[in-house]
């Protein structure tokens, strides 16, 4: 057979459903009829290709002009505007011939609801025959299909009721299956399957989706003289890989985090919804000015003269034991505190000034990140002791780390932390820095230094969420460890240097720097292999303290439970190994003598509470820095040039590219208002207009709604509107108390109104002057004094 019948078979395969008999039996999908053909005739190579090219031709243009009138539906999926520009950038990237696509949005924007609208679309106009939805982790499957059951489309049914789908449990594709949820491990089962039976074909999925794109989908890389210990070249393949390149099909790769492999492998993404864009849409909520504690040591260090006699902590026996004269001084600086040293001086005032800015029985919560889990149990038994005077229950501070049990006591935890009111502050290590999503999240707190800005700005992700419940409108950060200056600007997801002299303390830090699958696995192999290498030459009290630190009876039983947990999942792996995690420090011992944790008796004190503004300046600067800006450029960037000498002509476009331009500069509403309190030592509730007036142009210092009231005031009083009218005076009072422009596009852009008759139908009300009062309205919004 010819490269160009081969060819025309893939396609074919992809498109039409074939079963081979004593001939070849062609399915027409359109007419739903059996025709023998041949490989000869009309039925040639060349004429199955041209009928194909055809087919998707046709198929592409029914995607073109299919509107998208039911994903903006209310009663439906009820698009944003950012999911329409997701699925048409996907579309048009699918017609233009792409078969390689990445789709960019933030968590928490409606990922799942945008993939079922882009299905939907895909089957209604036969691009995609059959459709398979990759997801690495069962829950995410499970979420996947409860939304393909839940959400209704057109005529008021869900996905699973127009199309048959498969469930994670259903492996066999059955020829009316158009949909199939799996999971990477499940496919890779398939396709490596011994049973032939089971293995699908290539043609079975013309389009995958991938969710989480970023996690285990890398490129093959040479494997470096460590990795050769322990694996081979087909180890290291990715799992996603295997199943994505073994299909014939468009590859949609979804991400909230691009990280640079996942762009070689998708390309650049075809749309980008960040999290900076959602929170000045108002679909996600912002930080405020992180709050800095400086304490007398954290500024300054631990310092311990020579001759100085230290306590000591025995992790093996818990006890504290009598220390012995430094022979020289010693220094320790905060990322060593409660990890080098135990300082419960620095814990205590840290604590104790949080206190201040903590409710535990409010509805809020709380994370506090530890730096290992006895610091995390110091941090529990201290709240708990200052809290006690109030008389809160210990139940509303807990720990959650993997040390509180086996996996069901862990997941059982953290469903407590989500769904009851009890625990309200939750102090973990790393257990909670990722896909925990709890609304009521509203302080995150760093008692410990991490490395990674990219695992800093995950563990802010447990707080962005809207939450109506407790009235959020932004989170705030604590920092206890000098965070904010000391991350780097950037900081990227490589996994760790495969070195034959890499520490096990380094290794276990690279799960902070990395969230793929594949990254997780190659740390996995290289703890495993180290520890299969140096248990060996262990001396007894090495092996002694291993085996108390890790409760299992030897290190060979230890890594045998190791390699069976790694057998179900890497993440199961991964979190063996962080368990006992503090056991590693066996191997920092010297033989024949005991690892030792010393204990400062340096006393801390608060010294001040700052605000960390922008890139870490102090209010003033901030301030100073943010009308420098726009003075510098208000006749260069004409949203900056309209707000300050015509604001009424001001359209929801301008506002919002001017908010992206000045957000990506560190400047937005709810740092500049808190800003101007730290110096004014007054509320403040400007929002960005006013704030850019003020500091551009001089303008009076108010509050959004102070603005909004004063300009509604002034206009009844210029007016004596009927009851008709007023009721619509009403209404734009509301609606612009959480917004800040008004027009006449307004009335037919906001749904609400738009299904009351829009501007035609409110104009009739105001007797054919709707479109004067906005003008004279938008006036009095900006009449104030200059200062």
């Amino acid at each position: 057979m010819s490269s160009l019948e081969k060819w025309a078979g893939k396609l074919i395969l992809q498109r039409y459903d074939i079963q081979t008999e004593s001939g070849i039996w062609f399915q027409d999908l359109r007419k739903e009829t059996n025709t023998p053909i041949a490989l000869h005739g009309w039925y040639s190579p060349e004429n199955l290709l041209a009928k194909f090219k055809q087919d998707t031709n046709e198929a592409d243009c029914k995607l073109s002009n299919l509107p998208y009138d039911f994903l903006r539906d209310p009663d439906g999926l009820n698009f944003r505007h950012y999911q329409l520009s997701a699925v048409e950038a996907v579309e048009n990237a699918v017609i233009n011939g792409q078969n390689r696509i990445l789709l960019a949005m933030a968590t928490g924007t409606g990922k799942t609801r945008t993939i079922l609208g882009m299905i939907y679309r895909f089957l209604k106009t036969n691009r995609f025959r059959r459709i398979l939805f990759l997801v690495d982790r069962t829950a995410l499957g499970e979420q996947a299909l409860d939304v393909f059951k839940d959400v209704k489309l057109e005529d008021l049914q869900p996905l699973n009721k127009i199309y048959n789908i498969n469930s994670l449990e259903d492996i066999d594709v059955a020829n009316e299956t158009r949909i199939q949820v799996a999971t990477v491990q499940g496919m890779v089962a398939r396709i490596l399957s011994d049973d032939k039976s089971r293995i699908p074909s290539s043609g079975d999925f013309d389009c995958i989706i991938i969710d989480e794109a970023h996690r285990g989908y890398t490129l093959d890389k040479e494997l470096g003289e460590v990795e050769l210990l322990y694996r081979n070249q087909n180890d290291f393949i990715s799992k996603y890989k295997k199943v994505i390149e073994y299909f014939d099909a468009v590859r949609i790769g979804l991400t909230a985090t691009p990280a640079l492999h996942t762009r070689q492998i998708f390309g650049d993404a075809v749309y980008t919804y960040s999290y900076r864009e959602a929170v000045i849409d108002g679909y996600l909520v912002d930080y405020d000015a992180p709050h800095i504690i400086k304490t007398e040591l954290n500024q300054k260090g631990i310092h311990h003269a020579k001759g100085e006699i230290l306590p000591k902590y025995n992790p093996i026996t818990k006890e504290l034991v009598n220390g012995e004269e430094l022979e020289d001084e010693i220094d320790f600086e905060v990322e060593e505190f409660n990890k080098k040293v135990l300082t419960p001086s620095f814990n205590e005032v840290v604590l104790t000034e949080l206190s201040r800015y903590i409710d535990p029985e409010s509805e809020e919560k709380t994370i506090i990140f530890a730096v290992n889990d006895h610091h995390a149990d110091e941090i529990v038994d201290k709240l708990r002791d200052i809290y006690k005077a109030q008389e809160v229950p210990s139940g509303a501070i807990e720990k959650i780390t993997y040390k509180i049990g086996d996996r069901a006591r862990v997941q059982d935890a953290i469903k407590r932390f989500k769904n009851e009111h009890y625990p309200t502050i939750a102090v973990t290590v790393d257990l909670l820095s990722t896909g925990i999503d709890i609304p009521e999240i509203t302080k995150i707190v760093f008692m410990r230094r991490i490395k990674s800005r990219i695992l800093y700005e995950q563990m802010l992700g447990r707080a962005t969420r809207l939450c109506s419940k407790i009235n959020k409108t932004h989170f705030d950060i604590y920092d206890a460890v000098d965070l904010y200056s000391y991350l780097d600007e950037y900081s990227s997801m490589k996994p760790v240097v495969a070195n034959p002299s890499v520490t096990f303390d380094e290794l276990f830090e690279g799960y902070e720097k990395v969230s793929d699958e594949e990254e997780i696995k190659f740390i996995n192999d290289q703890i495993i292999a180290k520890l299969q290498r140096m248990k060996g030459h262990m001396d007894e009290s090495q092996i002694n303290y291993f085996t108390v630190i890790s409760h299992y009876d030897s290190p060979e039983a230890f890594i045998a439970n190791v390699r069976e947990a790694k057998s179900m999942s890497e993440e199961n792996c991964k979190d063996i190994l962080l368990q006992a995690k503090d056991a590693f420090a066996a191997f920092n011992i010297k033989k024949t003598g005991t690892s030792y944790v010393p204990i400062s008796d340096k006393v801390d004190t608060v010294q001040e509470v700052t605000r960390g503004f922008g890139k870490g300046q102090e209010p003033a600067d901030y301030l100073e820095s943010f009308s420098a800006y726009l003075k510098t450029n208000k006749d260069k960037i004409e949203a900056l040039e309209i707000i300050c000498t015509r604001p009424a002509d001001l359209t929801v476009a301008d506002l919002r590219t001017l908010s992206l331009t000045l957000d990506a500069r560190g400047f937005n509403p709810i740092q500049l208002n808190t800003a101007v309190e730290q110096i004014t030592h007054e509320e403040c509730a400007a929002d960005i207009i006013t704030l850019v007036r003020r500091y551009a142009i001089g303008s009076s210092l108010i509050s959004h709604e102070d603005r909004i009231h004063n300009a509604i005031k002034k206009l009844c009083k210029a007016h004596s509107f009927t009851a008709g009218e007023k009721k619509w005076i009403d209404r734009i009072e509301k609606y612009l108390i959480n917004e800040s422009i008004l027009n006449e596009k307004t009335f037919d852009e906001f749904m609400a109104w738009r299904n009351q008759g829009g501007f035609n139908k409110v104009n009739k009300i105001f007797n054919n002057n709707l479109g004067s009062i906005i003008k004279e309205l938008n006036t009095y919004l900006y009449e104030d004094k200059v200062s």
